[in-house]
């Protein structure tokens, strides 16, 4: 079952990639993102046995998730060229640009996504014995506070941007007092409370990849290191990093 899933999974991203390189954006695959966890986890539901609510509630949460994040992608990247980091690539692979791109960003990001998804799909495959509910629902809470940082946190860093008196400022207010990346703290906890939920439903303890993972790219791989590089210097940003936590949201430091 998962090997389908996995099959179907290759095809969207190997889409997404087609779209990239006719259209010169790999701006795609941070659409796409989203919308591939969907994909892959409407696929092992429609071939799972019939399940009990807990695990279709399981399923709704990362979909409400991709929904959300593919939408505020694409609203904030439409029209705009692609972003710094795909444009970086593209000039430094050269003539490499289209089996790399295939490779590293579209494989390698399909492979991530399945990773990250097994909580979900594991709960829907793996044996089930009595669901554990305190587990279960306490998953969910996780799941509910990761969710509130993340939107939150996107939502006031995108009216920041949008006004122009903000123009060369850095967001410092609002839950971005507290953490220089409230968002990925957000999402990073989601997955954890995903894979809390999947113990009480599953008998598999492999979801536990998920979070690490997940929290492992957006502390030393894709997220804050890219994002934090192109302010190194800037006296206003290293005054901001030394006050502020860089991920859990902390009382700012004196």
């Amino acid at each position: 079952m998962l090997i389908f899933s996995g099959f179907v999974l290759f095809v969207f991203m190997t889409m997404l990639f087609v779209i990239g390189i006719l259209t010169k954006n790999n701006g795609i695959a941070d659409i796409g993102y989203g919308i591939a966890f969907i994909v892959v986890i409407v696929v092992t539901f429609l071939q799972a046995p019939a399940g009990n609510t807990l695990t279709l509630i399981l399923c709704f949460l990362p979909v409400v998730w991709g929904l959300r994040l593919a939408l505020r992608i694409y609203t904030k990247n439409k029209g705009k060229p692609e972003d710094f980091r795909y444009k970086a690539w593209r000039d430094a692979w050269g003539s490499t640009f289209v089996v790399r791109s295939f490779l590293q960003v579209y494989m390698l990001q399909g492979a991530v996504i399945f990773a990250v998804s097994l909580p979900v799909l594991l709960s829907l495959t793996a044996p089930m014995g009595m669901p554990h509910v305190g587990i279960v629902l306490a998953g969910f809470m996780l799941w509910g506070i990761g969710f509130f940082f993340e939107a939150v946190g996107d939502y006031q860093l995108d009216q920041f941007i949008s006004n122009p008196k903000n123009k060369g400022k850095m967001m410092m207010t609002g839950l971005w007092k507290y953490s220089r990346h409230p968002n990925y703290f957000g999402e990073s906890l989601m997955w954890v409370g995903i894979a809390v939920a999947s113990f009480g439903l599953s008998t598999s303890g492999l979801g536990i990849i998920s979070p690490i993972l997940i929290t492992f790219l957006l502390l030393f791989v894709s997220g804050v290191p890219l994002l934090e590089k192109k302010f190194t210097g800037n006296p206003e940003w290293e005054a901001y990093k030394a006050r502020t936590s860089v991920f859990i949201p902390l009382p700012p430091k004196k």
